[in-house]
């Protein structure tokens, strides 16, 4: 009926003049008090609240764990049985509902996110109606740093054996880059986790492939972090596959393999140009050369052959002298490329040096022959030991006459050649040595489709021919030029046998798990690919030919994993997310991961394979909620208030009989006191 300020300063005045009463020596003050107070209360407009209330029932969360670990061993069958008599228990309890959410792997190899689940469902039902959540899992969760703070108590139901163990593959540290041809170095370790039997042996048999070459296979320790270097065979990605084989009675081999992916980088790129004689295209080969300041480029240009003579002194015919014995004796095998541009026979290289040659390709060295006239005459390279591994042979005769170079069928489809430019579009050249063709590959074609460009494999080597000296033309941009630059640095990638320049190739691609096929190929459609899976299950995919020479297929990988893929001869791996998922890095099923939560909580959990018969109880607040085979929840005893009714303590009439009742009483004692006074 009053402000609270009106009120409080009423109440102020009120305890005022009763202890002013009581000071005097009044014997009615406390009665004068009580009316005061009376008075005071009824001001204040004390009511009554009465509600008409509803029961809530009690709400239990059920966490199901279905992610790729739960399907190990029969721990699906033991997490369908827990889950058939949680809902048989929470239905035999009075007011009591069952909410049951399953959990899938996690996007992004994120495992199982149990605590990320719960937090969602404690956000979706009022937290006074929570009366418990139990988990049936393995107990390996992976966002612990996530777990919710709890209102009732959190419980595991157990699946999983005591009896059971794992062997895994642990990758420690590997280097995203390493230099090609220099040891680079991992660290692994073969670890026994679980219950491992008696006489397993404290080594394991360890295999790594690198790319395509073969397996290797050695014996480890197990339970010790080793060292494994391991050296590039060429640029780019390169796949390594380490594996140990499964063993009889472990939880899963999906563990047991590993794939790292080391880029190889060149440290330094070692070449070798050797030109015959000045012309005009000299620089093609250098300028492309001395662009990468990867490349440590030896050149040397003959600029006068011994059988020339004059008057001019023997010394002051050039600044260093050719190094020949140094060069292709002692020091061959540690060049990555060796050109000739233009190169006669003039003496300066012997025969034994030139046998040196041929034998530095057969062992897996490359060489590149650019062509002039002097390759169609008596002292061509062709007639020298290195015209043994030549694909091609001249026949004698130089045409001197303008022409369009263009692609060969197969340089259409072959990656150093294949979408270049428009041939159309290029330049002329005006030299072609007239060469048959008795080996390797024709990628380039000039006059009358004669062959121009010839690649070829010798041994372990690689070699290329190109029978014109007119390339720098094109450099030049002579009637609209050509790709110089372009087919040059893809010939040079060949010829350090670049993968992606491979004329065979399988290779494979994953965004997420979606999985990109392809195949590069120089012959017809290939057969079907054979894809097998983490878990042995294969399929056939049929590429489709998206381009000449390159076919495609796109494919959603079932799971993630490591695949292995076979087409004919060729065989690669490739991993969708890592070769072994996070699901599968720990696999023995315990609730230490889940104790820092559970045990504030009062929860506990509960090994199914001990007590399949577990039982469900309600507990008080507070108390321990778990023993030998049960669980408890806690009820909440929540409601709702369906309606509410306010009325006043007492009526007005009731409140001034009580205070004039009590002001009477004063009056009449303190009159009383008086009268006998007098």
């Amino acid at each position: 009926m009053l402000p609270w300020w009106a009120l409080w300063t009423a109440c102020g005045l009120a305890a005022l003049f009763v202890a002013l009463g009581a000071w005097r020596g009044l014997r009615g003050w406390w009665l004068r008090g009580l009316s005061l107070a009376v008075v005071l209360l009824a001001l204040a407009g004390p009511s009554v609240l009465r509600e008409d209330r509803a029961p809530l029932s009690d709400i239990v969360i059920a966490l199901v764990d279905d992610s790729a670990s739960q399907r190990l061993g029969d721990r699906a069958d033991q997490t369908a049985a827990a889950l058939a008599r949680l809902q048989a228990q929470v239905a035999a309890l009075p007011d009591t509902e069952l909410r049951v959410i399953r959990l899938a792997d996690a996007p992004d190899n994120g495992g199982t996110q149990a605590m990320t689940a719960l937090s969602q469902a404690l956000a979706e039902e009022p937290r006074d109606r929570i009366a418990g959540a139990i988990l049936i899992s393995d107990g390996q969760v992976h966002d612990m740093g996530v777990a919710p703070a709890l209102p009732a108590p959190l419980h595991l139901l157990q699946t999983g054996r005591a009896a059971d163990w794992d062997r895994r593959l642990i990758v420690r540290n590997a280097p995203a880059f390493a230099i090609v041809g220099e040891d680079a170095r991992l660290t692994l370790r073969v670890e026994d986790q679980g219950r491992t039997p008696e006489g397993l042996g404290a080594t394991a048999r360890l295999t790594l492939a690198l790319g395509a070459e073969a397996p290797l296979t050695v014996d480890v320790p197990v339970g010790q972090d080793m060292e494994l270097p391991v050296r590039l065979p060429h640029g780019g990605m390169n796949v390594l596959q380490i594996s140990t084989a499964g063993v009889e009675g472990e939880v899963t081999d999906r563990n047991n393999a590993q794939i790292v992916q080391i880029n190889g980088v060149r440290d330094r790129l070692r070449v070798l140009l050797v030109s015959g004689e000045p012309h005009a295209g000299e620089r093609v080969w250098r300028n492309l050369l001395k662009s990468d300041p990867s490349v440590d480029l030896v050149h040397f240009t003959i600029l006068r052959p011994p059988q020339k003579q004059d008057a001019t002194p023997v010394d002051e015919l050039s600044l260093i002298a050719f190094p020949t014995r140094e060069l292709f004796m002692e020091k061959i095998n540690d060049f990555d490329l060796i050109i000739f541009d233009r190169y006669r026979l003039q003496g300066i290289l012997p025969s034994l040096y030139l046998e040196n040659v041929r034998d530095y390709v057969r062992k897996g060295g490359t060489v590149l022959v650019a062509a002039g006239p002097e390759f169609a005459g008596v002292e061509s390279l062709a007639r020298s030991p290195l015209g043994e591994i030549m694909p091609v042979k001249p026949t004698g005769r130089v045409l001197d006459q303008g022409f369009r170079p263009g692609l060969t069928d197969l340089g259409q489809r072959h990656p150093v050649t294949e979408g270049l430019e428009n041939p159309q579009d290029w330049g002329r050249w005006f030299r072609e040595i007239d060469m048959t063709q008795t080996g390797g590959e024709a990628l380039m074609k000039g006059i009358d489709g004669r062959p121009l460009l010839v690649l070829d494999r010798v041994g372990e080597g690689r070699i290329a021919i190109l029978g014109s000296d007119q390339l720098w033309l094109w450099g030049r941009g002579y009637e609209g030029g050509g790709p110089q630059l372009e087919l040059t640095r893809r010939l040079a990638h060949w010829m350090l046998k670049e993968p992606e320049l491979e004329e065979e190739a399988l290779t494979a691609t994953a965004a997420g798990q979606t999985v990109t096929i392809q195949r590069r190929t120089l012959g017809a459609a290939p057969p079907p690919v054979s894809v097998t899976g983490p878990g042995g299950d294969t399929v056939d995919l049929t590429l489709e030919e998206q381009a000449p020479g390159r076919f495609a297929v796109t494919w959603p990988a079932p799971e993630l994993g490591l695949y292995r893929m076979q087409q004919g001869d060729l065989a690669e791996v490739f991993a969708v997310g890592p070769a072994a998922p996070r699901e599968f890095e720990e696999t023995i099923a315990t609730p230490r991961l889940l104790e820092p939560v559970m045990d504030p909580v009062g929860g506990g959990a509960v090994r199914l394979e001990d007590h399949p018969d577990f039982t469900l109880r309600e507990v008080g607040e507070g108390r321990v909620a778990a023993g030998r085979g049960w669980l408890g929840i806690t009820p909440r005893g929540a409601f709702v208030a369906q309606d509410v009714t306010v009325a006043p303590l007492l009526p007005g009439w009731l409140w001034l009989v009580l205070a004039a009742a009590f002001a009477l009483g004063a009056w009449l004692r303190e009159g009383r006191s008086t009268r006998r006074a007098a």
